[in-house]
C-alpha cells in the first residue's frame, strides 16, 4: 500500500491494532455492546446512503443488505484493510478534510474512533457537514473522558483525547450540527479476562435502567443546520481518493 500525504495525525492507531482489538474477545463484546445503542438509535436504515468515517467497519457490516450504500473511509494516517472479505471493496482511505464525495449525497454519517484521535476535528466536520444531505443524521461516538476505558491504553477508546458529552455537544454545535439525542455505552469494565465479557448485557441495563456512572462511550445523534451558509473553510472541490494498491 503506498499513500502520500502532507499533513499527519500522529493520535491515530493504526489499523492492524484496531483491527486486532475488534478480533480480540474484548473487542467482540464492545462491538455488540455499542452497536445495540447504534440499532436503537438507526432501528431501519432501508433505502438509505450510509457512510463511515474513522474506524467504523465492526459497526457498518450489519448494515449491508440493507441500507441502499454502504461506504466506509478511513483516514490516511490510520491506514485500512480491505472490507469486506467477500465481494466489492466498501472501504477507501482520505485525507480526513476531502472527503471525496459529492455535497448532500449521503443520508446517515456515522463517526467512531475519529474525533478523539483527528487533529483537524472541525475540519472533519465541515466535510460531513457538506456531504450530509438535508434531513440527514450524524452520529458521533467518542470515548468518554470520565469513563474507564480511556484510561484502557489497551483498547482504541483510551488513545487520543476523549470527550466529556458537554465537549461533544459544543464540537457539534460549533460545526453547524443540532445534537438531537445523547446516549451511552460500555458500562462494562474494559477487562481482557473474567466475568465481565459474559456479564456485559447485565452491566448495560443497570446502566441504562440506574444511570450508573462512567459509561466507556458517549454518543450523540445530531442533524445538519440548514440555516446559514457552508461552515467556513468547507471545501467543495474534488477530493484525493487513497485506495490499497491494487484494489483498481
Amino acid at each position: 500500500m503506498q499513500v502520500c500525504h502532507a499533513k499527519l495525525a500522529a493520535m491515530y492507531q493504526d489499523v492492524a491494532d484496531l483491527n486486532a482489538f475488534y478480533r480480540s474477545r474484548l473487542g467482540q463484546t464492545a462491538r455488540r455492546v455499542v452497536l445495540r445503542r447504534v440499532r436503537a438509535l438507526w432501528p431501519d436504515l432501508s433505502g438509505q446512503r450510509l457512510m463511515g468515517l474513522g474506524y467504523t467497519m465492526p459497526y457498518l457490516r450489519v448494515f449491508n443488505g440493507e441500507a441502499e450504500r454502504v461506504l466506509a473511509f478511513c483516514p490516511a494516517a490510520q491506514g485500512v484493510i480491505r472490507w469486506p472479505q467477500d465481494g466489492p471493496a466498501q472501504v477507501s482511505l482520505v485525507e480526513e478534510d476531502q472527503i471525496p464525495l459529492d455535497d448532500d449525497s449521503m443520508d446517515r454519517v456515522l463517526l467512531a474512533h475519529a474525533v478523539e484521535n483527528s487533529e483537524m476535528q472541525r475540519d472533519m466536520l465541515r466535510q460531513v457537514w457538506r456531504v450530509l444531505a438535508p434531513g440527514g443524521r450524524l452520529l458521533v461516538l467518542a470515548a468518554n473522558r470520565r469513563g474507564m476505558w480511556a484510561r484502557a491504553d489497551a483498547t482504541p477508546f483510551g488513545h487520543g483525547h476523549p470527550y466529556s458529552e458537554h465537549q461533544l455537544d459544543r464540537l457539534l454545535r460549533d460545526s453547524m450540527f443540532t445534537p438531537l439525542r445523547t446516549e451511552h455505552a460500555l458500562y462494562v469494565p474494559p477487562l481482557q479476562r473474567g466475568l465481565s465479557l459474559w456479564s456485559a448485557p447485565a452491566w448495560e441495563r443497570l446502566g441504562q435502567s440506574w444511570g450508573l456512572p462512567l459509561p466507556g462511550v458517549v454518543m450523540i445523534e445530531a442533524s445538519k443546520q440548514m440555516y446559514g451558509a457552508l461552515p467556513a473553510g468547507g471545501r467543495r472541490s474534488a477530493a484525493r481518493l487513497l485506495v490499497p494498491a491494487g484494489a483498481g
